[in-house]
């Protein structure tokens, strides 16, 4: 199954990475993309930019680790994970999950998976600047939460 994991500062064309991920197959009867894009605003309080930072090397791994789970799980045929790190401005792209499957169901729980592990378990650290004042972004109990509904491991059917 082709995997693509990358971390880079540089911004990525969703559809340009479909594009590679499907490129010459007619096997894939699905694919999902979500992109995680910084946001002007939180709660009320206007964002300048994030600041991402991640411990290289590990976090390769990890991201890797959680999309072998996704593979073992469901009957992927292709996943790109992509995440930004650096300075990130509002409007400007984070991460890519892309998911390939036979079948959407597949597709959509991999790609649900693979996003939410990323929030919780991938290291990451999220600071945000709010026009000259900075400060880390703390762990969300929504996001934990999120994450913990994989487990344990649900039964998938053959086929969905």
């Amino acid at each position: 199954m082709p995997t693509t994991i990358r971390l880079q500062r540089e911004s990525f064309d969703v559809a340009a990475e479909t594009a590679a991920m499907t490129r010459g197959r007619t096997d894939i009867g699905a694919v999902v993309t979500f992109t995680g894009i910084c946001r002007a605003d939180e709660n009320g309080n206007p964002i300048a930019a994030l600041t991402l930072e991640h411990y290289a090397g590990m976090a390769e791994a990890e991201i890797a680790r959680h999309v072998a789970e996704a593979e073992a799980r469901w009957p992927l045929l292709g996943v790109t994970v992509i995440h930004r790190h650096g300075r990130i401005e509002p409007g400007e792209d984070i991460v890519l999950v892309a998911t390939a499957s036979r079948h959407r169901e597949a597709a959509f729980a991999a790609a649900a998976f693979i996003m939410d592990y990323l929030k919780t378990r991938a290291p990451f650290w999220k600071q945000e600047d709010r026009g000259g004042a900075t400060s880390w972004v703390e762990a969300r109990d929504s996001d934990d939460a999120a994450a913990a509904r994989w487990n344990p491991p649900f039964p998938i059917k053959a086929g969905d």
